[in-house]
């Protein structure tokens, strides 16, 4: 473990599991870190991550939780602290360029893709989503635009073709952790590496609601198979609708083609769904408001699908990248 802490204060913006395990190891450093801003849990927000929040009350931290830290007041009382670096771990909310300026050895972001692709909110569920076979992290200089400054280091993780968003987290997580053990020392002695991001091979993402999850059974079903493992456990999860109810399928597998339109069950045991091109047997299931199933022979009850019943409805997905 270094024995050189930082001659001046970190101020750490951090949330969520890369927040936590990327503070754990600055923590573990002894570095010197003077406030940690991090965010309210959300009640609506299923909460399976480990809290920021927690693990620096335990070390005696100062925690703060504003609504916006652009403001006079945040802006000047970051100020009065004096710090060397600035921290953004998973972060949610925008920081503004007055605190950015702070530091005289600059702000730094973490974030969760290979930049410049996938910059913007959920970047590990999009990447499942559209099914690339390789993520990872990047730590970059933070700028007045979401994720677009110069990069510092990054790692590249595998995406492994049935591996849900919450396998790659992990492993985006860990890598996380190793690019900044790699880079701390070389940041605070103000000599980190640059390089400009190429903007012509740039996307962005937006962030991803509950609805997003909608089945559009026109789709291949590779293409939805991926939407539901990027969306599975822990998410809010993949769903189509029968008899004006929800029904989230949890985990499927692409098989043979069955005959059929989109969207009509083609057996029942195994439950099989025709898609656009090819079918998905569900192999997890639930009807909303009831307990989830992993026998697909059984059809959930009190509505039992059967053979040539449709599901759903057509939906447009926000599957296409915005221009950066």
């Amino acid at each position: 473990m270094p024995n050189s802490p930082s001659p001046a204060p970190l101020v750490i913006f951090a949330y969520h599991e890369v927040g936590y395990d990327c503070l754990d190891l600055l923590i573990g450093r002894r570095e010197r870190i003077a406030a940690v801003f991090t965010h309210e849990d959300n009640p609506t927000e299923r909460i399976w991550f480990r809290s920021v929040a927690d693990l620096a009350t335990r070390h005696g931290i100062p925690v703060h939780t504003p609504a916006s830290v652009n403001t006079p007041e945040w802006i000047s009382h970051i100020r009065a602290l004096q710090p060397a670096l600035i921290f953004s771990f998973y972060y949610r909310n925008m920081i503004c360029q007055e605190i950015l300026d702070l530091p005289p050895l600059g702000a730094f972001n973490m974030h969760g893709s290979l930049l410049p692709k996938y910059r913007g909110r959920v970047p590990v569920n999009w990447a499942v989503l559209h099914g690339e076979k390789e993520t990872g992290v990047t730590l970059h200089y933070m700028v007045k635009r979401a994720d677009a400054g110069d990069i510092v280091d990054q790692q590249a993780v595998s995406i492994g073709p049935t591996e849900t968003a919450l396998d790659v987290f992990r492993k985006v997580t860990a890598a996380a952790r190793a690019v900044l053990e790699r880079q701390i020392d070389a940041l605070k002695r103000g000599e980190a590496p640059r390089r400009r991001q190429v903007e012509t091979e740039a996307s962005y993402f937006g962030g991803r609601k509950p609805e997003d999850g909608r089945i559009d059974w026109t789709q291949s079903a590779t293409a939805i198979f991926n939407l539901i493992r990027a969306v599975t456990h822990p998410y809010p999860g993949a769903f189509t609708t029968s008899a004006g109810r929800r029904l989230f399928i949890w985990w499927a597998r692409p098989v043979a083609s069955c005959r059929g339109k989109a969207g009509a069950v083609c057996s029942t045991a195994p439950l099989r769904i025709t898609t656009g091109d090819g079918c998905l047997e569900i192999t997890a299931w639930q009807w909303e408001g009831e307990a989830e199933h992993t026998d697909a022979a059984v059809a959930p009850p009190p509505h039992g699908l059967s053979l040539g019943q449709r599901l759903g409805e057509i939906a447009a997905h926000r599957s296409s990248p915005a221009s950066s």
